[in-house]
């Protein structure tokens, strides 16, 4: 009824003799499937890591990939650059790793000196003596055509005013100019020949704008000549030393050739002030105006990997579409919102480019759009930052479009497996995009390796955390609870997470002993005061049933009446319940009527199990007449949904003792489900059902008589709890196998079964004896139905 380990065959005293475990345990598929997926380089060959939580699945997965990640390179370093010809598509460059922040720094250093040069040379007498002679030479140039005007209106009689709607054209005499009133007295022909001249004098006029604006261009363009003359003097040496410094990256050297290109265009992003000698709107405007400090030709350090010593490893623990794909940030200028290339950010997805990205299913799914975005980016081989925004709006609106990264990495995803099945029944992409998949196992077998492999694990959990040691009997008793989380003898438990609970409670409890060592009574403690910390339902349940509340007899017989087990499940302590269940017969149709059913509180499984019972009945019985049956079944004070099969042979025993009148020994609780033909098949959770209703017996009482009926195949999956064991050895308890329902009744009953011979059971079976009843059933309602047939025929009708 119980595997126990002896800890004499542990080959250590403590776990302080014993290594700490690497990796995983028990997982052979699990870890074949990892080494196949890490080493194949095709597309679309991403991972989908299966299993229950608490199995170490993450641990084993990034155990491996810190040994795989290893033998790899460390990828490139990505920046993006001011992209010159279209501000809103900044460049994507890959550097080699850790050149990305010397790349950025040199470019700093490359600002600061280009700045630092033009003011010294914008500030150099020569070059403030050159451009004044330029700018004297312009205004000769604009007086000279200033005074070829002014001959030319005064040879006509005419002077030249300037007023703040333009250039006035005046009549003058004797040096005066004329008034209206003294035109008027002009004579006619004179008037005329004014107006000629003044027309003349227009035409002139605009003759001389033109030459003017084409002089003020001229001397604007020599200006600019001369301030691109001085620019390229000081950009000229520091882009040849970048140009030298990474020759070997060819993106990098057509930056700096368009850079070279924009600087002369773009002055104000470098200089620190305006001209000396321009006037004070230039400086006011220069103040008003936020500094760019030259971020015009920095540059954005995406991915930075100078720290990395082999391909990385990102774990996103919280795998939002901007964690995970980056995002534009927005600043105020103004009162609106703007952007430039130096506002892109990273998303995991960069930082694991070239290594590995880890994600949990589960909330990636869970993140609005993010699983479809996950799946185009995979599948195009290239990862873009792109906002929520773009593809929200109604009307698109101006930001930017950073050119996408292409993209190698490996995703592992994690999850359980009814997420993985689900997946793949609704989304079609989940096998072109995850072609892998690592699937961890419930558990192992109980060998001496793998008892070994949880000695090791409890000493790597004793060093991480700082526990006390475990002694050999502590350990043998930690390796019977992996068994009985499993429900077999046969097997451990790989769910870690719950292995490393119970070491760290039963350390504690030693250490509050006062023990050296963990030993086994600790063990035994911890896993005993878990159970009291949890199991308060299950204490007011029993109460429930001493009190009479819920009826559930332990001895005597009744007809018609089993005692049913079922396991209540309340997600951290599960725990068996007894139920009564009973049955009642009569003449009928040949229905079988389970009450849970008819009132909607029966499972599919359940009513799956009941009709069971009819193909059982049609079979054994009904061969040589109908079945003339009406029978009601149902769990006695049961108010929840009831679910699964594990009660039908306890519901057919309760109907055969009913049709049969022989009582069953109530004594006796009744798990497993059955076939058509008989057959007592498996169920689960027979530990619990067992020690719940040992609990129940020993409450009111042990007789010597009580016991289990549970099927033969579950035997396998006992590991009772020690004081069920101790009175079963002292047969205060009893717990039997039985591989078909006759069994079952010569139990339950104490009288044969009964076997066909020539037709016919034997009399004093308890076949015979529901046949018997049955083929009463049959006749009562032949002769109802012909008595009802005469009285339908009589002469009044």
């Amino acid at each position: 009824m119980c595997r126990r380990l002896d800890p004499a065959a542990l080959p250590f005293a403590t776990t302080a003799e014993v290594d700490s475990l690497t990796g995983t345990v028990g997982q052979p598929r699990a870890v074949e499937a990892l080494q196949f997926g890490l080493g194949i380089h095709t597309p679309g060959y991403n991972l989908f890591v299966t299993g229950t939580p608490g199995s170490g699945r993450v641990t084993a997965v990034l155990d491996h990939l810190g040994r795989w990640s290893a033998q790899l390179a460390v990828p490139s370093d990505w920046v993006y650059v001011n992209n010159f010809q279209n501000a809103s598509q900044p460049a994507a460059i890959a550097l080699p790793p850790g050149r990305g922040t010397e790349f950025a720094a040199d470019m700093d250093s490359f600002i600061e000196t280009v700045r630092r040069d033009l003011d010294r040379a914008f500030e150099s007498d020569a070059y403030q003596q050159h451009r004044r002679e330029q700018i004297a030479e312009i205004n000769e140039q604009r007086q000279g055509l200033r005074r070829e005007l002014d001959a030319f209106a005064a040879e006509r009689g005419f002077a030249l005013q300037a007023t703040p709607f333009g250039v006035a054209v005046v009549p003058m005499k004797d040096g005066q100019p004329l008034s209206p009133e003294d035109l008027e007295h002009l004579p006619g022909d004179r008037r005329a020949a004014l107006e000629r001249a003044g027309t003349e004098i227009q035409e002139h006029l605009q003759v001389h704008a033109h030459q003017l604006r084409l002089l003020e261009k001229e001397a604007t363009e020599k200006l600019a000549d001369l301030d691109r003359s001085v620019v390229m003097a000081a950009v000229a040496p520091q882009v040849a030393g970048l140009r030298e410094k990474y020759s070997e990256q060819e993106a990098v050297l057509a930056h700096l050739s368009s850079l070279e290109l924009d600087i002369p265009h773009h002055l104000a992003a470098l200089r620190r002030r305006e001209h000396p000698d321009d006037d004070g709107s230039a400086e006011l405007i220069q103040e008003l105006r936020p500094s760019d400090d030259g971020a015009r030709y920095r540059v954005n350090v995406l991915v930075d990997n100078h720290a990395l010593q082999a391909a990385p490893v990102v774990v996103e623990r919280n795998p939002t579409y901007y964690n995970l794909f980056g995002r534009v940030e927005y600043h105020s200028k103004f009162g609106s919102l703007v952007t430039d290339f130096s506002h892109i950010r990273p998303g995991s997805l960069h930082r694991a480019n070239g290594g590995v990205l880890v994600l949990e299913a589960i909330d990636v799914l869970r993140n609005p759009f993010t699983w479809e975005a996950l799946k185009r980016a995979l599948r195009s081989a290239e990862v873009a930052v792109e906002n929520l925004t773009e593809q929200l709006v109604l009307v698109p609106t101006p930001t930017l479009r950073p050119e996408p990264i292409p993209l190698d990495v490996k995703v592992v995803m994690v999850g359980a497996p009814a997420l993985y099945r689900l997946l793949q029944a609704v989304d079609e992409d989940i096998r072109e995009l995850f072609k892998v998949r690592a699937d961890f196992a419930p558990d192992m077998d109980w060998d001496p390796q793998h008892v070994l492999d949880y000695a090791a694990f409890i000493s790597r959990r004793v060093r991480e955390v700082g526990l006390i040691h475990f002694d050999r009997g502590a350990v043998a008793r930690v390796v019977e609870w992996g068994a009985r989380l499993r429900d077999h003898r046969g097997k451990l438990s790989t769910r870690l997470l719950d292995i490393s609970d119970l070491v760290d409670e039963a350390s504690y409890w030693a250490a509050a002993g006062g023990h050296p060592v963990v030993a086994a009574e600790d063990v035994d403690q911890a896993v005993a005061r878990r159970r009291y910390r949890s199991n308060l339902i299950e204490e007011r349940v029993r109460e429930l049933i001493q009190e009479r509340v819920l009826v559930v007899e332990t001895a005597g017989e009744r007809v018609g009446c089993v005692n049913g087990l079922s396991v209540i499940d309340l997600g951290d302590h599960r725990f068996g319940q007894p139920t009564r269940i009973s049955a009642r017969v009569s003449p009928g149709p040949g229905t079988l009527q389970s009450v849970e059913r008819e009132i909607n509180l029966s499972g599919p499984i359940h009513s799956k199990g009941f009709l069971i019972l009819s193909g059982y009945l049609a079979g054994q019985y009904a061969q040589r007449w109908p079945l003339a049956l009406r029978a009601s079944i149902t769990f006695e004070q049961a108010y929840d949904e009831v679910d699964g099969d594990s009660a039908s042979s306890a519901e057919l025993y309760a109907l055969l003792s009913a049709l049969s009148g022989i009582p069953i020994r109530q004594g006796i609780a009744v798990t497993g489900s059955i076939d058509q033909r008989g057959a007592v098949q498996a169920v689960g959770g027979v530990n619990e059902k067992i020690e719940g209703f040992f609990a129940v017996c020993e409450a009111q009482g042990l007789t010597g008589d009580q016991g289990v009926l549970i099927p033969a195949a579950n035997q396998a999956n006992l590991m009772l709890s020690a004081n069920v064991v101790e009175a079963v050895a002292r047969h205060d308890f009893h717990v039997w196998t039985v591989s078909t329902v006759d069994e079952g009744l010569e139990l339950l009953t104490g009288v044969a079964s009964g076997e066909r011979v020539e037709g016919e059971f034997a009399v004093g079976t308890v076949h015979r004896a529901v046949e018997d009843q049955l083929r009463t059933y049959a006749e009562a309602l032949r002769a109802y139905g012909s008595q009802t047939d005469g009285q339908g025929s009589s002469p009044s009708a």
